[in-house]
């Protein structure tokens, strides 16, 4: 493994990938350094923000790099919804997907994605509270969107660590 690339929209991804760049000693790059560093078929991990089941910039990533593994960050709980982002993202089932849980926070996003969170929040949080037999990840959920809160730890990367120590 290369190199660590990420694309972030409001810091979490980003955070991921320096912890995780850390931990396993190689370089970090956003996909713009990416683009001037590395070049063609280089293996990479990477780590890319989740919109609507989509993992932001990761068809740019595999149109270029060896990709070895993929981190979603998104809202769900570390560890969910990576059969769901598997299949709406094509990815095929050699590469392992990891899916890691974001910080949030409306305040950090801007412009449309402002915007559209603002909506979601007051629609899926006004449906989660009315609800009264909220699964843990629900209570999670409604918490973080009621409260925001930070989910970005060195613990929600272990799956990928031991994935990494593994291939070695």
């Amino acid at each position: 493994m290369e190199a660590v690339v990420y694309t972030s929209n409001t810091g979490s991804t980003e955070h991921y990938a320096k912890l995780l760049g850390h931990e396993l000693r190689v370089s970090v790059y956003s996909t713009e350094e990416a683009g001037n560093k590395l070049p063609t078929g280089t293996e990479i991990i990477y780590l890319g923000w989740i919109m609507a089941g989509k993992i932001q910039r990761f068809g740019l990533a595999r149109k270029k790099y060896k990709i070895c593994a993929v981190c979603a960050v998104g809202m769900g709980q570390t560890g969910t919804q990576r059969k769901e982002i598997r299949e709406k993202n094509n990815i095929p089932g050699k590469i392992p997907v990891f899916t890691l849980q974001e910080n949030f926070s409306v305040e950090r996003l801007h412009g449309m994605y402002k915007m559209m969170m603002n909506i979601m929040v007051k629609t899926a949080g006004k449906t989660l509270e009315k609800k009264t037999d909220r699964t843990p990840e629900e209570e999670d959920m409604l918490d973080m969107m009621l409260h925001g809160g930070e989910r970005v730890k060195i613990q929600n990367l272990q799956g990928v660590i031991s994935w990494y120590n593994g291939k070695r």
